[in-house]
């Protein structure tokens, strides 16, 4: 997705939050790169691990097998993050996920992560279950 097509926070069905914190900062005093994963992080685990909606099989658990992140701004402490999330597309055993992180309303950072459902014991792909599918389509993104 173009920064000139990047979302607002309101346009995503799901939002989540981070608080920013001192030790996320590197020497230049931005909040370093590597806590953007944490972030996106944060709003993918919102959705996969809600107890009155459950997605996952059980024996099973979701892994990253990719990520792609685009770094819009600087993320400045103290404050917070706002993290928008949707999902792009429902395969057979994946999720593509897009994610907005937003400081002060402003978009900073962009993803796009797949997540494989895979077997605890085997570490092979699962698929899907029809009702994680059925609970997933609430999150896809409309356009």
């Amino acid at each position: 997705m173009s920064k000139k097509s990047l979302l607002e926070l309101q346009d995503f069905p799901l939002h989540s939050f981070d608080k920013l914190r001192y030790a996320d900062t590197d020497r230049q005093g931005h909040v370093n790169n590597a806590n953007f994963s944490t972030f996106l992080e944060t709003g993918r685990v919102e959705f996969i691990y809600q107890a009155d909606l459950p997605i996952l099989s059980e024996q099973t658990s979701f892994v990253v097998a990719a990520m792609d992140i685009s770094f819009l701004r600087e993320v400045k402490w103290p404050g917070r993050v706002e993290i928008g999330t949707a999902l792009r597309r429902i395969g057979n055993s994946s999720i593509s996920v897009y994610q907005q992180i937003f400081q002060y309303d402003q978009c900073v950072a962009s993803a796009e992560t797949v997540i494989v459902q895979v077997d605890n014991t085997t570490g092979k792909a699962q698929p899907l279950t029809e009702p994680a599918k059925t609970t997933l389509r609430q999150w896809l993104l409309s356009n």
